[in-house]
């Protein structure tokens, strides 16, 4: 059943972008058929003005003139092919994406990436640490058709959240940016990260709090122990800490990825109903599952889509919690050291083995 506020957003789509809504309202019928339903989150750069404690994608980010001559020699993303991956991703009635990195509005070209997309036949968001988020942002932003800004907040307490994002002045900024966005009209989301330790303090009832007061949805990711803490287990949560965030979820009710997303406790939402793909064309289950199930620039879309499912990992009968986020969980102690030494996604076929796919055929026709 549609909560209140969701049956608003689909009104204001129904006027908005029909096509969108359109897409919608069909996509219980392809997940039923077991096909992906994804929102797509783009790291279109990795570009960034911040240097954050936790980055998913420091591991991927480009730090020297050697790294720099390397990208430039490679297929990366542009907005001609862009415009070519969203025209795939909309025959498949694939809806939402959130351009992300990075920190996209830093991105020189933002704008012609999301004219690629299509404001009409896309939801779009895009993530940001909302340094570059005032009001005249704010409103270009809701003119060229974006929807939505998911700003990251990691402490209300103004100091720590400075400190783990090695930015003076950052929380201030994403308190300015809070404002902007909702006077432009935007949709605002607050993403933060929640380690073992912070998920049972004092500090992110303060935050859950905060957000119920300014009317702003709180969207709760757990710490990853990929990028800059890869391998670092003590900050990540694990079964006694979920059952605890669970059980603040009655009293706040948070969105998050960790048991589905919005209320929807199907299991982990990686392919079924996310992916990432990288600047360089790889398409990764989520941010944090950095294992490459195929490259845009040599596979249509649907066949990797299809790659993914077909992992028992990843397809539909899989109802366990966020596979890279729970320490408890033998995807994080078997498969993620697999790509934790990385600089690049790592090929399906080294992270995963015959035994992972869900059926003999499967398998075979995927790694003959």
């Amino acid at each position: 059943m549609l909560t209140k506020v969701e049956e608003k957003r689909r009104d204001k789509l129904r006027k908005s972008k029909p096509i969108v809504l359109d897409k919608i309202l069909k996509q219980p019928d392809i997940a039923a058929q077991g096909k992906s339903i994804a929102m797509i989150t783009l790291n279109y750069e990795y570009i960034c003005n911040f240097k954050c404690e936790h980055c998913s994608s420091d591991n991927l980010m480009i730090k020297t003139a050697e790294d720099r001559k390397k990208s430039l020699e490679r297929k990366f993303l542009n907005p001609e092919s862009v415009r070519d991956l969203f025209d795939q991703a909309h025959s498949l009635g694939l809806s939402h994406v959130a351009i992300s990195g990075g920190e996209p509005l830093s991105y020189p070209d933002f704008d012609q990436v999301v004219e690629a997309i299509g404001p009409e036949r896309f939801w779009i968001a895009a993530d940001t640490n909302g340094w570059f988020l005032n009001d005249k942002k704010a409103k270009h932003l809701r003119s060229i058709g974006l929807d939505k800004v998911q700003i990251s907040l990691d402490s209300f307490i103004r100091e720590e959240h400075d400190q783990f994002r090695n930015k003076d002045g950052a929380y201030d900024r994403v308190m300015r940016a809070i404002d902007s966005a909702k006077s432009a009209g935007l949709q605002v989301l607050i993403m933060t990260c929640v380690t073992k330790q912070r998920a049972w303090s004092e500090e992110f009832i303060q935050l859950l709090e905060f957000g119920k007061s300014k009317d702003v949805q709180i969207y709760v990711t757990l710490a990853k122990p990929i990028g800059a803490w890869a391998g670092k287990l003590d900050t990540v949560c694990g079964d006694k800490d979920i059952k605890h965030l669970e059980e603040l979820n009655e009293k706040y009710p948070f969105s998050t990825r960790f048991w589905g997303e919005y209320g929807n406790k199907s299991g982990c939402i990686a392919v079924k109903r996310n992916i990432t793909i990288t600047k360089y064309g790889h398409v990764m289950p989520c941010p944090y599952i950095q294992t490459s199930i195929g490259n845009i620039f040599e596979e249509r879309l649907d066949t990797i889509l299809q790659r993914g499912l077909d992992l028992r990992h990843f397809s539909y009968e899989q109802k366990r919690t966020c596979l890279s986020g729970n320490k408890d969980d033998e995807f994080v102690q078997k498969y993620m050291p697999r790509i934790w030494a990385s600089k690049e996604p790592v090929p399906y076929q080294l992270v995963f083995d015959k035994s992972d796919f869900v059926t003999e055929a499967k398998a075979e026709k995927w790694m003959p």
